[in-house]
């Protein structure tokens, strides 16, 4: 039935009013039909796949090692001489990642250490040419994607260890670079030469998603925005993907308000509205952009074999309904081994999780929340059906609704007993048995 609701979606997520200066920079970008359209599909996936994979696998301690443990570039280029991933198999990847309800796919195309994971002419520092493996394993990935029917997203790093034209930065300033060669100019160019292949050569592209850009700044204190004293060059890279794929989005990992041009807003490691990892630098949270929460699956982005901290099925559920009711999706992230295999508790994890989309997925996909988060849980809404994930036992055992709806039975999700429900002008109360499993997520119906 048709929903008639007294909160606007803004207003649902508590999301602050931009600054005049971002809402002109805002209205002065017109994004052509098919980056509207891609947005309003991405915003409806709710669950993707973070992929983070590299040569630094080899070590076992995870994508920042070369700079955590200052291994000169001249030592750590050495690693691509025996990466062999032989367990690689692209359609395995896809159909487990496919298996979990994930809509799209985003992988490491460059890292921080420089070393590309697919065929670029730009450099000789890439899977294909520095590796006995010879193989263009992003190539392989993109075209199952398109096989399987699953959106293929490229995350590309804006720094680089190791080539000697990109400057120092915040990190990665003893590793042995000669700070006489840098020159940024060289290095942008190079930077839109291999976004042009990756637009190029691997088919259709959901987004290309950006990483680094805290590179230049100093760490603002808490609360403070981070300070802009660089200039990427977005204006030219951003155009330069809008124009040669018009659908494909531009995501940045930069904790701030987004620019023209970008076409999600990025949570790092916190849901939005919250920030327990000290990764959101803002409060804005946009009510005309998609939403999109990246977090791991344990404690590492890249492969890690000390890392054994993986959360619970209970806990990657339960944040994917906390993220779908904050109107954002989950991309969730693995770190592959070096032989090409993904860990098998990840592959667990996936079971667990696409055993849950299977049952409950409607309550997920292309929904928004009709009111902000409670500490009872959150809410989705679509179809003229509201869901309550109720993940805590609410106070008196009652959920009020502050808003009018035409909707007249509460029921559990899936054919379940018929709640009691109390009707007013304003607002839809409903009474929950005194007894139930909110462990995990027990899931109301209104309609």
């Amino acid at each position: 039935m048709i929903l008639e609701l007294l909160v606007s979606a803004a207003v649902a997520l508590g999301a602050a009013s931009p600054s005049p200066k971002i809402e002109e920079g805002i209205k002065n970008f017109t994004p052509s039909q098919e980056e509207l359209a891609a947005r309003q599909r991405f915003g409806e996936n709710r669950l993707g796949i973070f992929i983070h994979w590299g040569v630094y696998s080899m070590l076992g301690r995870g994508e920042w090692v070369m700079d955590t443990e200052r291994i000169p570039f001249s030592d750590y280029s050495m690693l691509p001489g025996g990466f062999y991933p032989s367990k690689f198999n692209a359609a395995e990847w896809v159909s487990a990642i496919k298996g979990t309800g994930a809509k799209y796919i985003t992988i490491t195309s460059r890292h921080h250490d420089g070393f590309s994971m697919f065929a670029t002419k730009q450099s000789p520092y890439n899977i294909v040419d520095a590796t006995p493996f010879g193989r263009d394993v992003l190539k392989e990935l993109a075209d199952e994607c398109q096989k399987q029917g699953i959106t293929h997203n490229f995350y590309y790093s804006l720094i680089d260890w190791g080539r000697e034209d990109y400057p120092f930065g915040r990190d990665g300033n003893k590793l042995g670079k000669d700070p006489q060669k840098a020159d940024f100019a060289h290095y942008l160019d190079f930077m839109c030469a291999q976004i042009t292949e990756l637009l190029t050569n691997y088919g259709p592209i959901g987004c290309i998603w950006f990483d680094g850009d805290w590179d230049r700044f100093p760490k603002p204190a808490p609360g403070e925005e981070t300070k802009v004293d660089f200039d990427w060059g977005y204006e030219r890279i951003y155009t330069l993907i809008h124009k040669l794929q018009p659908g494909c989005l531009v995501a940045n990992n930069h904790h701030r308000i987004n620019i023209p041009g970008e076409d999600v807003q990025l949570f790092e490691r916190d849901v939005p509205g919250e920030d327990t990892a000290g990764y959101s630098r803002t409060s804005y949270i946009s009510d005309s952009l998609p939403l999109e929460t990246c977090q791991t699956m344990n404690k590492s982005w890249g492969f890690d074999i000390k890392d054994h901290k993986f959360k619970t099925g209970q806990e990657i559920i339960r944040t994917i309904i906390r993220t779908a009711g904050r109107n954002a999706n989950l991309l969730l992230n693995i770190g592959p081994q070096p032989d090409g295999q993904i860990p098998a508790t990840s592959l667990e994890r996936f079971k667990e999780m696409g055993a849950w989309m299977q049952a409950n997925g409607e309550t997920i996909y292309a929904t928004h929340p009709v009111m902000k988060p409670q500490p009872w849980g959150v809410t989705t809404a679509k179809d003229g059906k509201i869901w309550l994930h109720v993940m805590e036992y609410p106070e008196g055992g009652v959920i009020t609704l502050p808003m009018k709806l035409k909707a007249k039975t509460a029921t559990v999700y899936g054919g379940g007993q018929a709640l009691k429900v109390k009707k007013t002008k304003d607002s839809f109360t409903v009474t929950l048995p005194e007894s139930i499993d909110c462990s995990l997520d027990y899931i109301i119906e209104i309609r």
